[in-house]
């Protein structure tokens, strides 16, 4: 007998958290709900969702941050529930990697019209670590470790490594790197981008002077490749 797909739902208010779970139910599907990102990596950590039904506005950070770390081993559907109704925020979140967004109110039809529409065009989940050379990452415990010793990365360069691991061997840009990892207000700082992802290099690294993992593309970007 199959197991009934699952869906993780990331929602700080608990009433609509309790609506939204009914809602799914009904399609079905079992629901884990989260008040915050940490306790949703926490339930990441124990269960393998089919699809992540979210909110932007959450208590310990925005919930693009979330849908990117996501991104960085996941291709799971993942739909947003906001009421931000700007067309920048719709295009944040989809640039993030967010596939479908829905405004709130809505209807209990059209977020179920959706789900149904992004579980029939989910492809395959990726496992949620990804070893090269000496390194081990887990991205649901944002954790590194070097050998089996652990690593210590700070907020920026864990966001830069996630960033560069997602881009699945492409060129990125010194911009996108600098929008994804700093924010849309430091796009042209790109002095930043050389010293951390020097600070990568040096803890990741086998040789930073010739790196295998960490490519600069000269006058464009970097490049991670396994």
């Amino acid at each position: 007998m199959l197991e009934t797909p699952l869906a993780l739902v990331l929602e700080d208010e608990p009433q609509i958290r309790s609506l939204l779970c009914d809602a799914l139910a009904s399609l079905p599907l079992r629901c884990v709900a989260a008040g915050s990102m940490e306790a949703a990596r926490e339930a990441l950590a124990s269960a393998m969702p089919q699809i992540v039904v979210l909110d932007l506005g959450l208590p310990d950070g925005d919930g693009k941050t979330f849908i990117g770390e996501l991104r960085a081993w996941s291709s799971m559907p993942v739909l947003v529930l906001s009421a931000r109704s700007q067309e920048r925020d719709k295009i944040e979140a989809l640039d993030a990697g967010a596939d479908d967004y829905l405004i709130k109110p809505f209807s209990r039809g059209e977020l179920l019209a959706r789900v149904r529409a992004l579980l029939r065009r989910a492809g395959r989940s990726e496992a949620p670590r990804l070893a090269f050379g000496e390194i081990e990452v887990d991205f649901v415990l944002r954790q590194v470790q070097r050998a089996g010793e652990a690593v210590h990365l700070t907020p920026i360069e864990y966001r830069l490594l996630c960033a560069l691991i997602a881009g699945q061997g492409k060129v990125l840009t010194h911009r996108q790197l600098l929008r994804e990892v700093w924010g849309p207000s430091l796009v042209d700082s790109a002095h930043y981008l050389r010293i951390y992802l020097g600070h990568l290099r040096h803890k990741l690294e086998a040789d930073p002077a010739r790196p295998r993992h960490f490519l600069t593309e000269t006058g464009t970007g970097y490049r991670f490749v396994l």
